[in-house]
Parts: structure tokens; sequence; C-alpha cells
């Protein structure tokens, strides 16, 4: 089989990209490379520049790579960003899944996954969230993602295609240093950029109804979700087509919650940056105070459960941030 990655120059793609190839299986990337590193890729992978949008490009791509399955990544992704944008984050996720799924449809291609997010929850009232917790999103980024879903289980009720949705919890650390997030919008990162420049981290509202009273989150580390993504695949192409498609909803999570404070005191312990006490700012819109996922879903369905700690996300993570700014390292020894 073939696999489409959109998005697959990404930070998340990429890792899909080695995880697929590692496991045997043909995968092509689908990148425009405006978040992207083509570097990032394996030399078996090709990669086609261009966007989701671009349905007669979609469409050739599926045609001249004998695509059997796409994974879908391509999606903009900063909650604050949605709030702010929110006409240019339903352009680009949803219109931009349903061109990719008109083209899927008539390509033949009868699998597709989906890359949710655990923003569909929005602020959950459990300890943790199931596949069945109501899902209410709190802003665009993850109206989008759950109206996404519903749209590409539609999509393969009517025409024949086996789908799954997985819904990621936090993503953190790296395979190898040179596939480490290269943005700062995510936590970790967003931690060490502060600690490389001296400064204490910032901690977005200290005043939720948690323990320490900052947000608290379920953090998976991207090596095992890239594995779940070879899981949701293998299983689609073990199942085959069906008349009315088959459809998974998933939680990629770990069941394990970490608040934003304690993630600020393990980040400074493995990298040795210890600055003052992290500064509180004001809360973002959109955020939630606690996300925790029950997995036990998709250890029953897929077999798969996660392998590695927060401690492993960070420890990976920082390898990656110090190949880019070997600064850091010295303000560590200093």
């Amino acid at each position: 089989m073939t696999w489409l990655i959109t998005g697959g120059a990404g930070y998340i793609g990429a890792h899909v990209a080695r995880a697929l190839v590692a496991s045997g299986e043909r995968a092509v990337a689908l990148d425009d490379v405006s978040g992207g590193v083509p570097e990032r890729l394996p030399a078996e992978v090709p990669l086609v520049r261009g966007s989701v949008l671009d349905g007669p490009l979609v469409a050739r791509t599926l045609a001249g790579h004998r695509v059997s399955g796409v994974i879908h990544l391509a999606a903009k992704k900063q909650v604050a960003e949605s709030v702010a944008q929110p006409l240019r984050y339903y352009e680009e996720n949803l219109h931009g899944l349903t061109t990719l799924l008109r083209t899927v449809v008539e390509a033949g291609v009868r699998r597709f996954v989906f890359s949710s997010s655990a923003a569909v929850y929005g602020m959950p009232d459990v300890d943790l969230v199931t596949e069945h917790t109501p899902t209410v999103p709190m802003n665009p980024y993850g109206e989008t993602k759950l109206a996404g879903e519903w749209l590409v289980r539609a999509t393969g009720r009517a025409h024949g295609v086996n789908t799954a949705c997985l819904r990621y919890f936090n993503v953190a650390g790296a395979a190898a240093p040179e596939l480490a997030d290269t943005g700062v919008s995510n936590i970790v990162p967003m931690f060490f950029d502060a600690l490389t420049r001296g400064e204490a981290p910032q901690i977005f509202g200290d005043d939720y109804p948690t323990p320490d009273g900052t947000c608290v989150r379920d953090y998976i580390h991207v090596r095992d979700l890239a594995e779940a993504h070879v899981a949701a695949a293998r299983a689609m192409a073990a199942g085959g087509g069906t008349a009315e498609g088959s459809d998974l909803t998933l939680n990629v999570g770990t069941g394990t919650g970490v608040s934003v404070r304690e993630m600020a005191t393990l980040v400074a312990e493995v990298t040795g940056l210890r600055e003052p006490a992290p500064r509180v700012a004001p809360r973002r819109p959109g955020d939630p105070a606690r996300v925790v996922a029950s997995a036990e879903r998709i250890r029953t369905e897929l077999g798969w459960s996660p392998r590695f700690g927060v401690r492993e996300m960070v420890a990976s993570a920082w390898e990656g941030w110090l190949l880019r700014h070997p600064e850091a390292g010295t303000r560590r020894s200093e």
C-alpha cells in the first residue's frame, strides 16, 4: 500500500512518514511547506509541494503514486490564533478537508485517517475523557476538528470509505533531534525559548479549578502518536473495504495529567536552565482547565499503548532544541 500524508513535512507528519516506512509501508507527502521542513522526510518518501485546497494537484498525486490510503494532518492548529482568525481556520481546515475528501472519493481511495484533537471536547467535567464524553469545543480550532470528524464519517458511510478519527492530546518530544518541533507555540518549545533567552517561562493563568491553579494536560510522545497512525493504517488495510465504510474514533493519550506548573519544573530540571519562578500571564481565550484522556478504547481496538513518559518527551525535545540553538547549551554550563 501507498499512503498519502498531507502535512507530511511537518513536525507530526515527518514522524508518521518515518514510522510508516519503518513498518514496511510506502508513503508520499503533500505539504505546502509553509510550516514544514522537507529535510525531515525520509529519502524514500517523495514530497509533492502544494495544498489540499488544490484539488487537481491532489488528484494527480493520488493517481501518479497509486495511493490507496490517506493520512490527513495538514491543518491550522493554534487555539488563540483560531479565536482571532476564525475565517482562516474554517477555510483551511474545513474547506481543505472537503476538497481532499471529494478528490479521494473520485479516485476510489477507500482508507482515510483524520487528524483530530482533544479540542473537540471543550471543557469536559470528568477526570478522564472517553470517546463518549460530550463534544463541546470552546474555540474555532476545536470546532473545525469536530465538524471535520462529522464530514469524514459521513463521507465514509456514503461512499464506502473506511475512516479513523484520531483525537490527539498534547504532543511533545522527538524521535530524533532533527525531527523536533521547530515552532514555539507548544508548551515545551515555548519554555525552552524563554529559558534560552534567560527569561522566566510564562504560564497563562493560575486561577483554574485544578490542584495548583494551572491547566492540566495529557502529554503524548510524538513517537507514540506516529505508531498510533501506523496501527490505524494497518487496521484499515486488514479490514478491506465495506459497502457503507467502517469508522473508528479514538483518543490518543496516556491517561496521565501534568499541570503547566509541573511541566515548567520538569523542563528546568531536564535543561539545567533554572530561572526565577514562572511568570503568570492572563488566561488565553479558549483554554480549558483540564483535559486528560482515557486511552482504553485505542488499546482494545488497535492494540496500541504509549511507551514513553513525559520526562522522555522533554529530554528528546531538548536535544532537538540544542541542535538549532547551541547557545542554550552554553548557558547551561555557565
